[in-house]
């Protein structure tokens, strides 16, 4: 049995005003989505290294000793979140991060991470 209780710290107008601010359920599924995506150590490593410089997967597969596979398999899930994009340059297809928002979003996590004070 639930039990009511009255506490007089409970501002229901306000409670309520930011529950209507809350992101829709969609919104709220794609940001877990990005958040499970980069809980991932190499995923994040790539994107680490996508904020320096635009890469092919050779140079990924290079950079972090992993297979071709294991690195397109990573850039696809990082696609389809749109986190990073692509575009041709000659034969190759180069990577990078999708816009500045991720760029943001990696930046102030990284700060985090190591303590820093924004």
């Amino acid at each position: 049995m639930v039990t009511s209780h009255t506490c007089e710290l409970v501002d229901k107008d306000a409670i309520n005003s930011l529950i209507s601010n809350l992101p829709g359920d969609d919104a709220i599924v794609r940001v877990s989505n990005i958040f499970h995506a980069l809980q991932s150590g190499p995923r994040l490593k790539i994107m680490y290294l996508l904020l320096e410089k635009e890469m092919c997967v050779c140079e990924l597969e290079f950079a972090l000793k992993m297979s071709q596979s294991a690195i397109s398999h990573n850039l696809r899930t990082l696609r389809q979140l749109d986190l990073v994009r692509t575009k041709k340059k000659g034969r190759f297809v180069v990577y990078s991060v999708a816009d500045e928002h991720v760029k943001m979003l990696l930046d102030l996590s990284r700060k985090h991470a190591m303590g820093c004070e924004l």
